[in-house]
This record gives C-alpha cells, sequence and structure tokens, in this order.
C-alpha cells in the first residue's frame, strides 16, 4: 500500500523512555507547585482519582528542586537536568498537555505503542511497515533497541499483533550477534544457505497454495530477509568507519557518571544508549523505518533527585548528538523524532507505606509532556499548557490517539483509511479517536 499523500517524514526514531519521567523536574516549570509544597489539595480533586501508590489522606504536594532557563530564539523552558538537549529547543514542539486514561506502565504503553491498552494490537512501526513497507531490502523496517532494564510491557510493545507477523519489530541485541542464529554454522558456506533457502522456499510456497495462510508468505519473508543480514548486519553494528568527534559527540566511551545510582544504573546503560542512539542514525540512513529506542528507569517512586540526575545524564548527550548529527547529514527533515513515555508524575509526592514520604512522585496519567522534532514537525513551539501545579491540561489538551494520528499522517497515511479486517472489524491505530494536530506540522 502507498502513503495516501505526500509523506514529509521517511523514517522515525522513538525515544521510548520507559517507566515515565517527571515533567515536573525536566519540561514544565510550576513556580506555583512550589509554593505549595507540603500542602494537602482539596479533598473533592481526588475523590474520583485513582493512584498506583499514593494513600489520598496524607498526600502533600511535592514542589521541584530544578532550576529552569528559557532556550533558543523561541525561550522554551528546560530544567538544568538536561543541558545538552535545552540547545536544540528551536528544533523542539514540546508538547505540554498530553493526557492518557492508564494509570498503569503496561495498559499505558500499550495505549501509547497500538492505540489502545489492550493485548493482541499491532504497534506503531508495524502500522507503519504495512502500510508503507520498508526502504530497505536488506534490513527490517522496524527495530527496536534497549538500554538497562528494558520495558514492562516487553515484547507486546513491538508485537504486530493481527498484522503477518513479518511487521513486528526486530529486537537487537547489544553483545554479540545482533539478532540471535544469524550467523551461519561452522561449514555451511553462503552458497550452500542459499540452496537450502531455496528448497525451503519452494516446499513453502507449496504449501501456501494449497492451504493459503499468509502467515507462510511472512516466514518466506524472514528467512529471505535473514539471509540478506548475515552481511548487512555485521556492517550496520561496525563503528570503526564513524568518526572520533562523532563517537565522542554521542559518548561511546564516556566514563559512568560519579553519582550513579538507582534503576538506570543497570548493564553500563550509559554505553548501550549511547551506542543505540549512534546506530538509529546508521539505521535511518539505510531506509530502517521505525527505530523504537527503549530506556526502562524512570519509574521514580522515591530518591526522584538523585535517580533523576543519573537517568537524565544517560540520554542527554545522546539524544542531543543525535538531533545535531540528523541535522547536518540533512536527515533531520525527513525523520521524526519523538522523545515520550506512558504518562508523567504527579505533582504530590509520593507517601507509600514503608517507605520514606514524598522522595518521589507516583504515577500521573493527566497531564504530562512530551515532545517530537524533525520529520515535518515545526520547531521551536510550546503547544497547550498543564495547570499551575502540573494536574490537568488548562490548554489545547492532546490525546495519545491524536499524536498516533499525527505521526501517520507525517509518513503520508491518513489514519482513518489505514486499516486491516480482523474478526469482521476493521481495525487501525487510533481506534475510534484520533486527530491530526496540522497545527504541529511545519
Amino acid at each position: 500500500q502507498l502513503s495516501h499523500f505526500a509523506p514529509k517524514a521517511k523514517s522515525c526514531i522513538f525515544l521510548f523512555q520507559a517507566g515515565a519521567p517527571s515533567h515536573l523536574d525536566l519540561f514544565d516549570p510550576k513556580p506555583r507547585l512550589n509554593d505549595l509544597d507540603g500542602k494537602p489539595l482539596p479533598k473533592e480533586m481526588l475523590e474520583q482519582v485513582r493512584f498506583a501508590f499514593i494513600q489520598k489522606d496524607a498526600a502533600v504536594l511535592l514542589g521541584s528542586p530544578r532550576r529552569w532557563r528559557k532556550h533558543g530564539e523561541c525561550g522554551m523552558d528546560f530544567s538544568d537536568f538536561l543541558p545538552r538537549l535545552s540547545q536544540h529547543a528551536d528544533d523542539i514542539l514540546m508538547i505540554r498537555s498530553m493526557h492518557s486514561e492508564q494509570f498503569n506502565h503496561h495498559p499505558g504503553q500499550l495505549l501509547l505503542s497500538c492505540g489502545r491498552a489492550a493485548f493482541g494490537l499491532p504497534t506503531v512501526g508495524s502500522w507503519l511497515s504495512y502500510g508503507l513497507g520498508s526502504d530497505s531490502r536488506n534490513l527490517p523496517a522496524y527495530v527496536v533497541l534497549t538500554s538497562g532494564r528494558g520495558s514492562s510491557g516487553g515484547a507486546s510493545l513491538w508485537s504486530s499483533g493481527f498484522l503477518p507477523s513479518h511487521h513486528a519489530g526486530v529486537l537487537f541485541r547489544n553483545q554479540g550477534d545482533p539478532v540471535l542464529n544469524l550467523s551461519s554454522p561452522e561449514g555451511i558456506s553462503a552458497i550452500q544457505q542459499r540452496r537450502s533457502l531455496d528448497t525451503l522456499k519452494a516446499l513453502n510456497t507449496a504449501r501456501f497454495e494449497q492451504i493459503q495462510d499468509p502467515e507462510i508468505n511472512s516466514r518466506i519473508a524472514s528467512y529471505e530477509l535473514a539471509f540478506r543480514m548475515q552481511s548487512a548486519a555485521p556492517e550496520l553494528i561496525d563503528l570503526s568507519g564513524e568518526s572520533k568527534s562523532t563517537l565522542d559527540a554521542y559518548g561511546i566511551d564516556r566514563p559512568q557518571h560519579p553519582q550513579a545510582t538507582g534503576r538506570g544504573n543497570v548493564a553500563n546503560a550509559h554505553l548501550t544508549y549511547s551506542r543505540n542512539c549512534l546506530l538509529a542514525r546508521r539505521m535511518v540512513e539505510r531506509g530502517v523505518r521505525f527505530v523504537n529506542l527503549i530506556y526502562e528507569a524512570w519509574d521514580q517512586h522515591s530518591d526522584l533527585d538523585k535517580d533523576l540526575l543519573y537517568n537524565s545524564w544517560v540520554v542527554d548527550q545522546p539524544i542531543a548528538a543525535l538531533l545535531a548529527d540528523l541535522k547536518q547529514r540533512g536527515l533531520l527533515d525527513t525523520t521524526l523524532v519523538i522523545w515520550g513515555a506512558e504518562f508523567g508524575r504527579t505533582p504530590l509526592g509520593e507517601n507509600r507505606k514503608g517507605r520514606a514520604a514524598n522522595t518521589g512522585r507516583d504515577h500521573h496519567p493527566f497531564s504530562f509532556s512530551l515532545w517530537m522534532a524533525g520529520g515535518g514537525i515545526r520547531g521551536g513551539q510550546t503547544w497547550g499548557a498543564s495547570d499551575e501545579i502540573g494536574w490537568h491540561p488548562a490548554d489545547r489538551p492532546v490525546h495519545m490517539n491524536d499524536l498516533q494520528a499525527t505521526l501517520l499522517h507525517l509518513f503520508g497515511l491518513n489514519h482513518l483509511q489505514l486499516t486491516h479486517r480482523f474478526q469482521g472489524r476493521d481495525f487501525r491505530l487510533t481506534d475510534v479517536g484520533g486527530r491530526v494536530m496540522t497545527e504541529w506540522l511545519a
């Protein structure tokens, strides 16, 4: 299926900060929240609200100690935890009025990835692969890279759902072969393997003609792609051709932070995240349609100040380098970069029983921040606003389905027309909602 109209974007790099960072400490300053630090909310505000862990009766507001500055010609606000990313303010669309109805991680991550909090649905990358195919012959259309713990949603966040399985995301490993069993066994030549694949293809094709199961064609496509990847994938992950200045910019070999701490400090996440950001640029250069970079580290129910410092340090340098690298190579205009998570963090301090009170924040789906750059987005603008304590959208609210409708639009796809019939119903990414945010477009 071709695009419905001329696209602005060719590739998307989704910087998925799983666990949900605190927008109140990174992107959305709230002086009034600081004024009200330690004070309770009116009971009527809490009556119909569900929290993951907060004990309502004793909950109080938690201000932010962060220092804020306006950056770029647009005067966009960033906290002191993001000194490098903030230098790209004029390329960024900051959305401060995102909202969701899901307050726990896995349902929220499914809503963000699949358009609805349900199992068995295709993810965004799968819909793009289904709608547009791949611009790369030798690499998957949809690749997943992880750092740290991975995400609580696991493989359901890169599933193809009811779409043919070759539209699913391909998870690349951080060590060894990027994909398991990609290398041929010792003693098997490329010619021998090609003959084996041709035989398998003939058998599978004959079987497909008998029973017409589309998964057989997906299997054929997967075998053929794996064969081509045997030469393309090692070249992709070999960074020896990159200049020292590029490697240094991404922080490929940077030393560990002196205050490394918390759930974000897992398996040299600072190095794998730097490498994954550089690999994402190399992938879009080679025609990969959708790259999902997952860093699960942001679920700060306690120790918010020190853990958020470390998490932000892990991602700040490589993401800033990625934006600069894409821009100087002329790729940012056609590469949509998104920073997002399943929700934000509550203005209330968490007071879970058995823990020190008010050192972290609970889950908050009612209002949070997300940003986009490149790929047809008009940077240097802040869209919407949360209220004076960051509780609800106060101006121009944006639902997850609106974000997804706009993403598809940037790729030349009408979210109402990109459908797949399954079990008697025409499904789409945006389910029964979604509005294209034309005001965001360049």
